[in-house]
């Protein structure tokens, strides 16, 4: 069995640099957090879950379909939580723009992956990166204070050349990431 997902990641380094220090914020916000680590910071298309082996055949001809969409840039900008401020239980980076590049990529992964083993996700799909988990309700107030005070923060804009297939393997510590494969946009 395969664990894996679609995703893009942050190319700019700058842009991934700013995201790392308001996650640190957050982590050190004294609240019940688990932060992802910096290495796995990435914009999830599409989470696939466990899946056969002999499925994986399958995931790269959705992957080399991708290959049709022209490389564009994102406005990475603010934080927030879901499922609301009140109840966050996910911290995260949004993009503001790009995001209808990012939902057409999307939508083509999702039309690919019908009539096989892959289940239609029932979430909207709203394009964000994944700073922080929130486990419990200590110090919540403090984790809320740091969010609005980077609710409309500008990260930058960073490109999107490549979509990425990557295999999770969740251990102890936390998942560790790695390339299935990868295809590269249209410049």
């Amino acid at each position: 069995m395969i664990r894996a997902f679609i995703a893009v990641e942050i190319e700019d380094s700058d842009v991934l640099s700013r995201i790392v220090k308001v996650k640190n914020e957050i982590a050190s916000s004294g609240a019940d957090v688990k932060p992802v680590e910096d290495e796995n910071i990435h914009l999830t298309l599409r989470f696939l879950g466990e899946f056969p082996e002999s499925d994986l055949s399958i995931v790269q001809g959705v992957m080399e379909d991708l290959k049709r969409f022209r490389n564009f840039k994102m406005h990475v900008k603010g934080v927030g939580v879901f499922p609301s401020i009140l109840r966050p239980r996910v911290v995260w980076v949004g993009v503001s723009e790009g995001t209808d590049q990012l939902r057409a990529i999307r939508r083509a992964i999702d039309t690919g992956l019908v009539g096989g083993r892959f289940h239609r996700d029932q979430h909207e799909f709203t394009p964000h990166i994944t700073l922080a988990r929130v486990r419990g309700s200590r110090n919540i107030d403090k984790l809320i204070d740091v969010v609005n005070m980077f609710r409309d923060h500008d990260f930058g804009w960073s490109p999107v050349t490549r979509v990425v297939l990557k295999r999770s393997t969740l251990t102890p510590r936390g998942p560790i990431y790695s390339d299935i494969m990868g295809v590269d946009l249209i410049e």
